[in-house]
């Protein structure tokens, strides 16, 4: 059978679709290559999020058609994702060698498409059409290859986004919120627990929207079937019920979930970090500015003094939590002052880490036709700045790790040094540890000793064997 090579741009969503397309294809007795250069099949999973990533995978797929003119002119090349979702048959226009364009609701239909393409049915395929029930069409998993373990998994419960921030493109490219019921979500978690998986991260492109937007009396019928929801919860938020559903599966060591928006965090999930064990102390929420009048214009539905409301919450109901967070900065309007109020913000939380974006401009976004876009230069130096101050403070938080115990989920060797193992701490720092294959799937407890770049070392003298 011919061989396939999958790379992967963008989000943990963009990562779980890839898995689910490699393991599709590999079902049907494809291989996976080691690299574009020996596969009969290369596809580029795409984001755009930022002007950046779709330029990097359009670059990308004009020397591998050049590559392929010369030297393998039977490849089949593909895009999938969120920019074929976007561009569509125009990527074929502007380069013919292109042969497959997969959406974002037709992941499940690529192993299908390609059998067609390598057998000569079909000269292209373009597919971005909506198609109902795509949300719990993929449920395939990869856990022995393309660099995934058996120790943790994602699962997606829900696909689009109805928030419609004035930024991001999402909305167009993975449509309207859809989301799976509870049963059939449990029901692929208790099969990749049954295969070793230890941790789950539930993923969607805002989790903490999960389940509001099915019709009550559809998803009445759907949360109870098979007994899978507690008559004591039913008076939570849908995500909520569906972490204690997930709560629920014997064998099952962390949950751990991405992303919610900060208009999602109820007093029911806060609470839900102190009364189940199994959620991990880990939050990644995304502020995208700190000032109000940015937040506005951003159409993100919250204020600056909310968002610290909430931060404030969930340190008191679970001490030690660690908290992550994107934000943009250089978005068209903002002042020098309201890019301090960002700064302030920061100071003022101590963010375990911040994942910054300069604004980059998205077609048919309303962002994008805002006056007093700001240069270029602009963003780059404010980038700068907000980033020195992170990572400043993340440094700080880190070191103050050193001489304590913590315990890790190992998930492998590290792919930098495969004597060094490496694992994972419940508030999601990444420990590195001399150790081998019978230390893989552990929850062990280490001494940290010293501190790297967003990394920890952990002492192999008190690991426990």
């Amino acid at each position: 059978m011919p061989s396939v090579f999958i790379k992967t741009y963008g989000c943990q969503m963009n990562e779980r679709d890839s898995e689910a397309v490699a393991a599709q294809l590999v079902a049907k007795g494809y291989s996976l290559a080691k690299s574009e250069a020996t596969a009969d099949v290369v596809l580029l999973n795409t984001c755009s999020v930022r002007d950046f990533a779709e330029q990097k995978a359009m670059n990308k797929m004009k020397n591998l058609a050049g590559t392929a003119r010369k030297s393998r002119p039977d490849q089949i090349l593909g895009y999938l994702g969120c920019m074929a979702q976007s561009r569509g048959k125009e990527l074929i226009e502007k380069l013919p060698d292109v042969d497959l364009v997969l959406g974002t609701q037709k992941f499940h239909r690529a192993a299908e498409y390609i059998d067609e393409l390598l057998a000569g049915k079909r000269a292209k395929i373009v597919d971005i059409e909506a198609e109902a029930k795509s949300e719990a069409a993929i449920r395939e998993h990869l856990l022995n290859g393309s660099a995934k373990t058996s120790v943790s998994a994602f699962v997606s419960i829900m696909q689009g986004c109805n928030q419609h921030c004035t930024f991001c493109i999402v909305p167009a490219t993975r449509g309207e919120e859809r989301s799976r019921t509870i049963p059939d979500i449990v029901a692929e978690c208790r099969e990749l627990v049954s295969r070793g998986v230890r941790e789950i991260t539930l993923l969607g492109q805002i989790v903490t929207s999960f389940g509001r937007k099915e019709k009550r009396d559809e998803w009445q019928v759907t949360r109870d079937a098979g007994g899978i929801v507690s008559p004591d919860t039913r008076h939570l938020s849908p995500f909520v019920q569906l972490l204690d559903a997930v709560h629920e599966i014997d064998g099952l060591e962390r949950i751990r979930f991405t992303s919610p928006h900060p208009k999602g965090y109820g007093d029911d999930l806060v609470e839900a970090y102190a009364r189940l064990p199994k959620l991990c102390e880990s939050a990644h929420i995304p502020l995208q500015s700190g000032s109000d009048r940015i937040l506005k214009l951003m159409h993100r539905g919250y204020t600056r003094e909310k968002f610290l409301s909430l931060v404030e919450k969930l340190r008191r109901a679970k001490p030690g939590i660690g908290i992550t967070t994107d934000i943009i900065v250089g978005f068209p309007g903002e002042t020098e002052e309201d890019f301090e109020l960002t700064l302030s913000l920061c100071r003022e939380v101590q963010f375990d880490n911040a994942y910054i974006f300069k604004y980059s401009e998205r077609r048919d976004t309303p962002a994008a036709t805002m006056p007093d876009q700001l240069p270029q230069a602009v963003r780059e130096e404010r980038n700068e700045r907000l980033l020195n101050l992170v990572n400043e403070i993340a440094a700080r938080k880190y070191d103050a790790f050193i001489g304590r115990q913590v315990q890790i989920l190992v998930e492998g060797p590290s792919k930098k040094n495969a004597a060094r193992y490496t694992g994972r701490t419940r508030c999601n720092r990444i420990v590195l540890f001399d150790g081998s294959a019978r230390h893989q799937g552990q929850l062990m407890d280490v001494k940290i000793e010293r501190t790297g770049s967003f990394t920890l070392y952990g002492d192999p003298a008190v690991v426990n064997l």
